[in-house]
């Protein structure tokens, strides 16, 4: 699930009080509430995508968290540990 910080998401220009549709996380944040919004998002030079977060009322410590639910499914991304990078590109449509 991609996580959306609570601060992050007021900067977007999201009202807490007008996302209706709740859910619930689980782990380390599973204490909190969150809603889910749908962002209109640009990565890197790609066309933009839509990509559906939780966002949380947690503290402002929890990270930006970009997961399987829908980050991943838009996006092929290879990690080079040894070198410390990775590399993001638009999924592969030859699968689709």
């Amino acid at each position: 699930m991609n996580v959306l910080p609570y601060s992050v998401g007021i900067e977007l220009g999201y009202m807490w009080e007008q996302q209706t549709t709740a859910l619930s996380l689980t782990g380390n944040l599973a204490q909190y509430e969150a809603r889910v919004i749908l962002v209109q998002a640009v990565i890197g030079q790609f066309e933009p995508v839509q990509l559906v977060f939780a966002w949380t009322q947690a503290t402002n410590n929890v990270p930006l968290i970009l997961g399987q639910v829908n980050f991943f499914m838009e996006f092929d991304i290879c990690l080079y540990r040894s070198q410390l990078q990775f590399r993001i590109s638009p999924k592969s449509l030859a699968l689709e």
